[in-house]
């Protein structure tokens, strides 16, 4: 079990070249604790985003 400490809208990221819809969505997510960043990518991708957190100010 873990303890949510925050939440990140990521309904935005999609690649131009997929069809948005349930058969490509969303599914892959790894967080790299070293440099502090999000990767994500989804059924039928090609690509993977990189993202870098920051803090909510």
């Amino acid at each position: 079990s873990g303890k949510l400490l925050g939440w990140i809208d990521l309904s935005g990221i999609s690649p131009d070249d997929v069809e948005r819809g349930e058969e490509n969505t969303l599914n892959g997510i790894a967080y790299d604790a070293a440099g502090d960043r999000i990767f994500v990518t989804g059924k039928n991708w090609k690509k993977l985003f990189e993202i870098k957190v920051k803090p909510k100010q």
